[in-house]
């Protein structure tokens, strides 16, 4: 099942067919009791709609929190970019610690939406999209499903001083979201595959992908370290890494467009401004 989110109210995409659900309020909804089992519930004939024409964001009211060198791709790319600022050796040591890499991503108002129009931070000339298996959680920290995000970085910035990742990291435009929500009750599987295309005018300029098994930790401990010592009224989405970095002379021009594909969920395309 697929949860989308519109500008007339939640829509379920279950077996092919597409219904109405309640309740409408998006935080309510995510933090329904047995939230796969009510959904089920509701894909009757009488609930049936059209297939949704735009989709918004899946957020309501969350924050969105990402993971970082949850990948060997990531901690060597890591290393490679930090390497002349002595910050090399933070990311082979947060790689290998039991303590994961979780920092504050974005508010809901720079999240883009399925098919919106993502920034490039203008002080950045090494910016790049990190395709991610994004979490979702309820208030008590339980996953309750999975969508695809993209997390905008400067990695020139990051490789200039770690502790200017903040300002790598966070900006307008700088997470998208969607297309919509896997609702599962089990586990994703790791054979998934999560895949990153950029399309510049008609030509494929990158393509790479990988696999959910290639990620050092679990969704699971992802999420049971970002609730240990906080809370989210809401819920929260996390971002668990990326496999999938484009080569180092690579950097977003504007007009690029960003397709990133997670199977079982679909296809998150933004394009840059």
């Amino acid at each position: 099942m697929i949860l989308f989110k519109t500008s007339t109210g939640p829509v379920l995409e279950h077996e092919g067919i597409y219904f109405n659900v309640t309740p409408t309020d998006w935080d309510a909804l995510l933090n329904q009791d047995r939230l796969a089992a009510h959904l089920s519930a509701q894909a009757i004939v009488e609930n049936m709609t059209e297939a949704p024409a735009a989709l918004l964001a899946p957020i309501g009211t969350q924050e969105v929190w990402a993971s970082g060198v949850t990948y060997f791709r990531s901690r060597t790319a890591r290393m490679d970019e930090s390497k002349d600022a002595g910050g090399a050796d933070f990311y082979d040591k947060v790689y290998h610690a039991n303590r994961p890499e979780l920092f504050f991503k974005a508010n809901p108002n720079r999240v883009v939406a399925p098919g919106g129009v993502m920034h490039r931070r203008k002080d950045s000339q090494w910016i790049v999209p990190e395709p991610e298996l994004t979490l979702v959680m309820n208030h008590r920290g339980q996953i309750i499903g999975y969508t695809c995000g993209n997390d905008l970085s400067c990695r020139d910035i990051e490789g200039e001083n770690p502790l200017y990742l903040p300002q790598a990291k966070v900006f307008k435009g700088c997470a998208a979201l969607g297309p919509g929500i896997l609702i599962a009750e089990e586990p994703i599987k790791p054979e998934t595959v999560i895949a990153c295309e950029i399309v510049r005018g008609t030509e494929t300029i990158f393509s790479g992908q990988t696999t959910l098994s290639q990620m050092k930790r679990t969704p699971e401990e992802l999420a049971g370290w970002l609730f240990k010592e906080e809370s989210f009224p809401s819920g929260a989405f996390l971002m668990t890494g990326t496999g999938v970095v484009p080569p180092d002379n690579f950097c977003l021009q504007t007009g690029d467009e960003v397709r990133i594909s997670i199977q079982g969920i679909g296809t998150l395309v933004n394009t840059m401004d």
